[in-house]
């Protein structure tokens, strides 16, 4: 019995998986056409690799497939496989056109894909324009998240498609069905991207400067092409944009829909959007008059950490360098995130703010006479006990791991300050670097941050359920 439940659920995740790999497969071959317009000689390797993808989840979609049976779990299992695929199809590409290890083509490549942003080269200006290219938009797509692109063009309406729109950690509808919702996100994405891509042109950046930093900047992914990111412009102008794309791509999809249907109070309602304005004034304000940051540098570095971008206007000699209290405050950033719903990493505002609602209710709880009812809420949506649990079980998750990987990286010398932050900026996709991560550090310690990056990104919890099907796998 046990034995054929194990066989179905393999039947259940093949079909949706082999979707997303053709998808995948897809984007990998776009950059065929930045090389065949700069006469670089990597076609055969996009082509090859994005058709070997797309072979094999032709084949995983021939296996028969009922997704009326699809769970929660499955869906999580392909999330979780999804993003493995994807790196490791990235990963390929970045090995055969920059000739480096598998290793440290499979951090880049994850790092690209989750939205990190943190990478291995040591100049990314000589890499060809194809791979810069691809790991532009391998973050682009990955903001939404890979599963949500194949919902949007591949998957049919229906369970299958529920289950996997909440294996990506969303819940969020804006419409009444999951593909009406992510097909209108994408349309949202869509024109903010060509928004800030024109921005950018009116800045007076090249038209590939500004294709790639506003795939870069909407995704809060920050993986820049240049060597000194989007500082390498000098430009207030092109930072107040990269700010503005910043901010939409940490805002919840939810609230964009409500502002672009004239809901503009409903925009300073949302809890989140309220958390991340507070946050971002009190952290630029304490930057500004204790680390003594410039105006432009102290918001332009908060709201790249705490939309987990990571872009940067400073050399990394100087952030590298930065005071204790600053290093301090920016890991706090990175910790919290923006929204949920966003394209943003790390904890995510909403949880945080309903541990803190949480401990008040608590509090004014013990304090009330016996019997009273407190209400909680947070803006019109009633709070319960387990929501407050399991923002509570998230987080301890969520510092258990980084707390692993921050004992790595100490055995092997590095500061234990320095380390936190790493672990903390990859973790939760942020992408500042205190110099730690480089083509030459110990496999081992890479390897954790890998899994740190992968599972940031899909929240954890996802990756717990394949690990718990694969044991069951094997106790068999």
């Amino acid at each position: 019995m046990k034995k054929t439940i194990l066989i179905r659920d393999i039947l259940l995740i093949s079909n949706p998986l082999g979707q997303i790999m053709q998808g995948i497969g897809v984007v990998t071959m776009i950059p065929l056409i930045i090389a065949l317009i700069y006469g670089e000689p990597h076609l055969i390797v996009f082509l090859v690799l994005g058709l070997l993808s797309i072979g094999i989840g032709s084949i995983l979609r021939r296996i028969p497939f009922d997704g009326n049976r699809v769970k929660l779990k499955h869906g999580m299992m392909v999330a979780s496989l999804a993003w493995l695929w994807a790196a490791l199809i990235g990963g390929l590409c970045l090995i055969y056109t920059t000739n480096i290890d598998f290793i440290n083509a499979y951090f880049e490549s994850m790092s690209a894909w989750s939205g990190t942003g943190i990478s291995i080269y040591t100049d990314v200006e000589i890499l060809p324009k194809s791979v810069l290219f691809l790991r532009s938009i391998e973050q682009w797509v990955g903001g939404l998240g890979v599963v949500i692109m194949v919902i949007g063009i591949l998957i049919r309406p229906g369970t299958a498609a529920a289950r996997l729109y909440k294996s990506e950690a969303r819940e969020e509808k804006i419409k009444p069905s999951i593909t009406g919702t992510v097909k209108t996100i994408w349309w949202i994405y869509l024109s903010y991207t060509l928004a800030g891509i024109l921005l950018y042109l009116m800045a007076g950046m090249p038209l590939f400067d500004s294709i790639c930093n506003a795939f870069t900047s909407i995704c809060t992914g920050g993986m820049s092409i240049k060597n000194n990111s989007i500082g390498a412009y000098g430009s207030n102008i092109i930072y107040i944009i990269t700010m503005i794309l910043m901010i939409l791509g940490g805002t919840s999809f939810l609230v964009h829909y409500k502002a672009i249907k004239g809901r503009i109070m409903d925009v300073f309602k949302d809890i989140q959007f309220q958390a991340m304005i507070f946050i971002i004034s009190i952290f630029s304000i304490l930057l500004i008059f204790i680390s003594k940051f410039t105006p432009m540098d102290s918001i332009f570095f908060v709201i790249s950490a705490l939309s987990t971008t990571g872009a940067n206007i400073q050399p990394i000699s100087t952030v590298i360098n930065w005071p204790d209290f600053t290093k301090v405050l920016i890991i706090g950033a990175m910790v919290v995130g923006m929204s949920a719903g966003s394209t943003s990493g790390a904890v995510k505002l909403i949880r945080v703010v309903t541990l803190i609602k949480g401990m008040y209710w608590e509090v004014k709880r013990l304090l009330s006479p016996q019997g009273s009812v407190i209400t909680r809420r947070i803006s019109t949506k009633q709070v319960g006990d387990v929501e407050i649990r399991e923002a509570g079980s998230y987080l301890f998750i969520y510092f258990f791991f980084i707390f692993i990987s921050w004992l790595v990286l100490v055995i092997y010398g590095y500061g234990g300050l320095d380390s936190l932050f790493e672990v903390i900026s990859l973790q939760g996709n942020g992408g500042f670097s205190m110099g730690i991560v480089s083509p030459t550090m110990p496999d081992l310690a890479q390897i954790f941050l890998i899994f740190n990056m992968w599972i940031g990104r899909i929240e954890i919890i996802p990756a717990l359920v394949l690990f718990k099907g694969l044991w069951d796998i094997l106790k068999r």
